[in-house]
């Protein structure tokens, strides 16, 4: 669930932002395609860093964050895939989407590939549940795949803005830098805060009581 969106972003591969609004949006890891990359876009791989190319798009209303952060996990591969059809898959309402258990059979329709669930069933993340997460998205990204996750709460990006979903949301992790300690977030509920990183121990607070699908 999230705050109700009356405008649809696009960031293009070259980061250009579009809006019915007429505002752009923040660019998400916008970078030329190497010739050797195979639909989704690594870059900045000094010290442990690495960020996808993400297409964009703000979710259209409010309970469509799960078939949002879905699509725009998939769209680092160069994929486009109706958000419609995504919802009507995962069982999407209007009082959202049930559980990451809806998003990752979805995920692996239309990738063809292997994602799992995994939950973090605590109140509060352990360091081992910390590590476990830190490991997937560092996998998963170095396979040139996005992380979805099911949130809860608030928390506090590395600038030092709040991010409050206290009803719950789901985001898509695409990116990490200093070898997963920081991530980059695509949060489809309003392309003005369209990209944001956190710190692993923040995102994997913000998971617990609910779960993430990875590779």
């Amino acid at each position: 669930m999230a705050t109700t969106l009356l405008r649809k972003t696009v960031l293009t591969a070259a980061g250009i932002a579009a809006t019915t609004g007429g505002i752009a949006a923040p660019a998400i890891a916008a970078h030329a395609t190497p010739a050797h990359a195979d639909k989704a876009v690594l870059a900045d791989r000094k010290n442990g860093d690495r960020e996808l190319d993400v297409r964009y798009e703000a979710q259209p209303n409010f309970y469509y964050c799960g078939p949002a952060a879905a699509r725009n996990a998939i769209s680092v591969l160069g994929k486009n895939i109706d958000v419609d059809t995504m919802a009507k898959d995962m069982g999407t309402t209007e009082n959202g989407t049930n559980s990451i258990n809806d998003i990752t059979p979805v995920l692996n329709k239309e990738t063809g590939k292997t994602y799992r669930s995994v939950e973090i069933k605590t109140p509060k993340a352990d360091h081992k549940q910390t590590d476990t997460l830190r490991t997937d998205i560092v996998r998963t990204i170095d396979d040139g795949r996005a992380v979805v996750a099911n949130i809860a709460g608030t928390t506090t990006d590395t600038d030092g803005n709040p991010h409050a979903f206290e009803g719950g949301h789901y985001i898509s992790i695409v990116g990490y830098q200093n070898n997963g300690h920081t991530v980059t977030i695509a949060d489809s509920a309003n392309p003005n805060t369209a990209s944001y990183h956190i710190t692993i121990d923040h995102l994997a607070d913000w998971i617990a009581t609910r779960g993430y699908s990875t590779s």
